[in-house]
């Protein structure tokens, strides 16, 4: 994400969301973009073209977006209607999303500015050519959990044998073990889903994947990746998901096709 411009005092900037090569401005015609009282419309620079807004900039100084930062449903707002313009772009041809707020001091810095960074862009564009991104995570199903039973308490005056407390060991250290054989089993699993889905890729990226508690009761999440596949392999990926559910028996979730995002700024 990009960072807001610092101590912006002009009355407007120019939010740009991607850069293409061609785009029909018909496309955009319709899209509230990030503030829907200006349109959204294209920036010429050298061969290439921006898609940009023109935005309040009291809405995006440093102090503003951290407010934003902290507001869940501003935030999935301003994301949608980023990611709404992206995928709108994206249907004339391949696009390179920016960074969330990424803005300019006027369309002139925005022209510069991106004019400069043209070569990255052409090899962005080159590379997601005809290409799409899919998502895939894969899940690791929680085990219920089994309690330790807890060594006998001592009666009267007898004490609790050398064996008795060697029992109550051996099964902690059992549970631990077989924590830790479907910890492997799953990570296994995940390396499983991977390497049959990049051998259909042209690039893949593994993400970080999510902490459990966010996972909705999905269980523990082993993999989380991004596969950069060419857009007439879609059935071959759905079919490869399908057949890798039957194989290892895990939860796998794919999403897409999106907009290659994660593999735009990669040159």
């Amino acid at each position: 994400m990009s960072t807001p411009l610092p101590g912006l005092d002009d009355t407007t900037a120019t939010y740009v969301f991607a850069v293409c090569r061609r785009l029909e401005p018909a496309v955009l015609t319709a899209l509230p973009g990030l503030s829907g009282n200006t349109p959204v419309r294209t920036l010429s620079f050298g061969t290439l073209t921006a898609v940009v807004q023109r935005v309040e900039a009291a809405h995006f100084t440093e102090e503003a977006w951290q407010e934003r930062l902290s507001d869940q449903h501003e935030l999935e707002r301003c994301a949608r209607a980023h990611h709404e313009v992206v995928s709108a772009a994206a249907t004339c041809g391949p696009t390179v999303p920016l960074a969330l707020a990424t803005l300019y001091r006027g369309d002139e810095r925005a022209r510069h500015a991106l004019d400069q960074d043209a070569d990255r862009f052409h090899t962005a564009l080159r590379r997601i050519e005809g290409r799409v991104e899919w998502g895939v995570k894969v899940y690791a199903p929680t085990a219920p959990r089994q309690p330790v039973a807890p060594e006998p308490a001592p009666t009267g005056r007898s004490q609790p044998s050398a064996g008795a407390g060697r029992a109550y060991l051996d099964r902690k250290r059992d549970v631990h073990q077989r924590r830790e054989q479907r910890h492997d089993a799953a990570l296994r699993t995940a390396d499983t889903v991977d390497t049959a889905l990049r051998a259909l890729a042209a690039a893949s990226r593994r993400l970080r994947t999510h902490a459990q508690e966010l996972t909705d009761g999905r269980g523990l999440q082993v993999l989380n990746a991004a596969y950069l596949v060419a857009a007439d392999r879609t059935d071959e990926v759905s079919r490869a998901v399908r057949s890798l559910r039957r194989l290892t028996g895990a939860h796998i979730e794919m999403s897409g096709p999106w907009v290659p995002y994660s593999f735009a700024g990669e040159v």
